[in-house]
C-alpha cells in the first residue's frame, strides 16, 4: 500500500467513526446530508488530532466536500 492509499484508508476510518456507517470515497458528505454541522465540527477535529492539519472554519465545505477531498486536503498539509 503506498503512503497515498494508506493516508486515504485513515481519513475514511476517521470519517466513517464520526459518521458511524461505512462512505464511499467519492460521497458527498455535506451536500447528501451525512455530515450536519455537528459531525462537521468532529471530523475537522478529529483531522486536526490524528493528522495536525488544521482546516480553516472557511474551508470546512470545501473539504468535507468528500473523502477524496478531505484526503487530498490532508496530504497536500501535512
Amino acid at each position: 500500500m503506498t503512503q497515498h492509499q494508506t493516508l486515504h484508508a485513515d481519513v475514511t476510518s476517521l470519517v466513517e467513526s464520526v459518521v458511524l456507517r461505512g462512505v464511499r470515497h467519492d460521497e458527498l458528505l455535506l451536500e447528501t446530508g451525512l455530515v450536519d454541522s455537528v459531525l462537521a465540527v468532529e471530523i475537522v477535529l478529529g483531522v486536526e488530532m490524528q493528522f495536525g492539519v488544521r482546516i480553516p472554519p472557511t474551508e470546512i465545505a470545501e473539504h468535507l466536500a468528500s473523502v477524496d477531498a478531505l484526503s487530498a486536503f490532508v496530504a497536500a498539509n501535512r
